[in-house]
Parts: C-alpha cells; sequence; structure tokens
C-alpha cells in the first residue's frame, strides 16, 4: 500500500480495480483541518481523465502492471496487430486502447505495452519515430521572411506541422509526446 502523500506524477494506482496513472498532484495544507493530496489520474483502459482527492494518511494500493517488450506486426481495418517478443504470441489492440499513438505505429516498430490482470491496457512508444511524408503541398522559397510551416501527412495518417522544405517522400523525426516535427532525416 502506498500512502496518498507518497504518490507522485507517473506512479501507477489501483482505484477499484481499475489501473490510472497521476498525471499531477497538489499538496494542499489548509489553515483548518488534516492535510490532503489533489490529484489528476488517467485511466489506463479508457484514457478518460479523474480529478480525485485523497487525505494524505489515506492508503492507495498499486496498480499490478506489467511491461512486455512488442513489436507493431500491421493494422487491419479496426484493429493493430502487435507480437509479444518474448513468447512470440500474437494480439490485438483496438484505438481506444492505443490512444493517441495510433498516429505513430510504423510496421515493425518496437514498443512496450502495459497489461493489467493479464488485458492490455496501453502503450508506450519510443520518444522519437522517423516516418515518410506521404502527402504535402510543395513549399515556395520565399514565401516568407522568417521561415514558416505547412500542414503534411504520414505515412501512418497522422496530420502535423513541418517546414516548407519538406517535400513528399522525406524521412523526418516526429516527437511521439507531442506530435510536433523535430527534423528530417
Amino acid at each position: 500500500m502506498i500512502s496518498a502523500g507518497d504518490l507522485r506524477t507517473g506512479m501507477r494506482i489501483e482505484l477499484d480495480g481499475v489501473p490510472y496513472v497521476v498525471l499531477g498532484y497538489q499538496w494542499v495544507k489548509p489553515g483548518k483541518g488534516g492535510a490532503f493530496m489533489r490529484t489528476k489520474l488517467r485511466n489506463m483502459k479508457t484514457g478518460t481523465l479523474l480529478d480525485k482527492t485523497f487525505r494524505t494518511e489515506e492508503k492507495v494500493s498499486p496498480a499490478q502492471i506489467e511491461e512486455r517488450k512488442v513489436q507493431f506486426l500491421y493494422k487491419s481495418e479496426v484493429e493493430s496487430i502487435f507480437m509479444d517478443m518474448e513468447t512470440y504470441e500474437q494480439f490485438s489492440l483496438g484505438p481506444e486502447e492505443l490512444g493517441p499513438a495510433k498516429d505513430f505505429l510504423e510496421e515493425g516498430l518496437t514498443l512496450t505495452t502495459f497489461f493489467h490482470r493479464g488485458e492490455a491496457v496501453g502503450v508506450e512508444l519510443p520518444i522519437f519515430v522517423e516516418l515518410a511524408v506521404a502527402e504535402t503541398d510543395p513549399g515556395v522559397r520565399g514565401d516568407t521572411a522568417q521561415g514558416g510551416s505547412k500542414p503534411a501527412k504520414l505515412e501512418t495518417g497522422a496530420i502535423l506541422q513541418v517546414p516548407l522544405f519538406i517535400n513528399v517522400g522525406d524521412r523526418i523525426r516526429v516527437d511521439t509526446r507531442t506530435g510536433d516535427y523535430v527534423e528530417r532525416v
């Protein structure tokens, strides 16, 4: 058991059998009464956010999360198919379990999957991925004085802003935490 006063960002806890990850916390000591902890939690199964207040002496249980290295194989019409790197078992995840990670999955990508009681509840991508630009307007030299950006559609279907010098077929590095262009590869 973890004392609610010890909760920190990134910790995984379990409330009513559901795993949550702590996104943020604030320790509050009012003038009267005991101290308490305000937290922002994300449900690892559904991705919904929850604001929850705990008394600092309250106990919460850590979530029993198992991490496994998996490889993304391919995307079917509705699901994405993965392979466990140790057992070579294949399993699928829907778009709701993948969340924003679905926009950056490229065949052969190795990533971490989180399992709670044998059920996949989420994935963690590498911080940077390299993807090819599938569609973008041609950039015209001299359009702007300070540079500029234009929308580009990547091979995975994700759309993000890139500099004007990026063309169709270029490979770019993308930060998966923010979904932003980093550099041309």
